[in-house]
């Protein structure tokens, strides 16, 4: 059985991480964290204890964190003194926050990734051969579209599907177009464009349920592991 710790319990991600773990077997949540500054935070949640100190994570095998990079790297801390691998799903990291979780990965194992669907994960790998293909006689753009409350942009994912695009294409992308409205959950396209034709690749995201699934799957995975970095490329066998 996997202890389980989830971070930022009460948001959107967390309620559902929760829930959706809570009807798997395997799963045993030991340790639920929430921002105490967060108003009408509950005392339990699920009748497990709510908490706002970080040894609350100790004796847990796998933290599972969709929050903000500062208090990303607060847990991460926490992480390596307690022993606890740890699935991030946080974006909107700086370089030098990047340094910190990869340094930190020599000591614990980490699933870092910009977007845990894996829908979205085979969409980067179908990214990967239409840039080798293309490669410099086609210009690429992306777009996205997320909630009026999602911070940063462009979205964590979109870099991904740039920075895959840049590598394979060696060609740098041209734009990318970030929209914030409603309550949209996420849709990426990415199209590669030449005087003949246009090629366009779309991920539309129905429910959150899709990033907190892939999260799970990656804490199964990490708790055969012992230190390093991965990705959920690594993690669903596509690299």
């Amino acid at each position: 059985m996997i202890k389980l710790a989830i971070s930022g319990c009460q948001g959107r991600m967390g309620q559902r991480i929760m829930a959706l773990a809570l009807q798997e077997k395997v799963f045993k949540i030991s340790a639920l964290l929430e921002n105490k500054n967060r108003p009408d935070v509950p005392l339990l949640s699920h009748n497990i204890p709510v908490n706002f100190e970080d040894a609350a994570l100790k004796g847990s095998d796998v933290l599972i964190e969709f929050t903000t990079p500062e208090a990303t790297l607060e847990h991460l801390k926490a992480c390596c003194q307690y022993g606890l691998n740890m699935v991030i799903g946080t974006t909107g990291f700086t370089k030098a926050q990047m340094t910190q979780i990869k340094k930190a990965s020599s000591r614990i194992a980490i699933v870092f990734s910009s977007n845990m669907s894996v829908g979205v994960n085979l969409v980067f790998g179908l990214i990967r051969q239409a840039a080798q293909i293309t490669g410099k006689d086609y210009a690429i753009t992306l777009s996205e579209t997320h909630h009026i409350h999602k911070k940063d942009a462009p979205s964590g994912t979109a870099k991904t599907m740039a920075e895959i695009a840049q590598q394979y294409s060696k060609t740098k992308v041209k734009d990318i177009a970030s929209i914030r409205e409603g309550e949209v959950i996420g849709d990426h396209t990415i199209t590669f464009e030449s005087s003949a034709d246009m090629i366009s690749i779309h991920h539309h995201a129905k429910t959150r349920d899709i990033f907190a699934q892939g999260s799970l799957v990656a804490a199964k995975f990490l708790s055969k592991k012992k230190k390093g970095l991965f990705n959920m490329q690594d993690v669903l066998g596509l690299t």
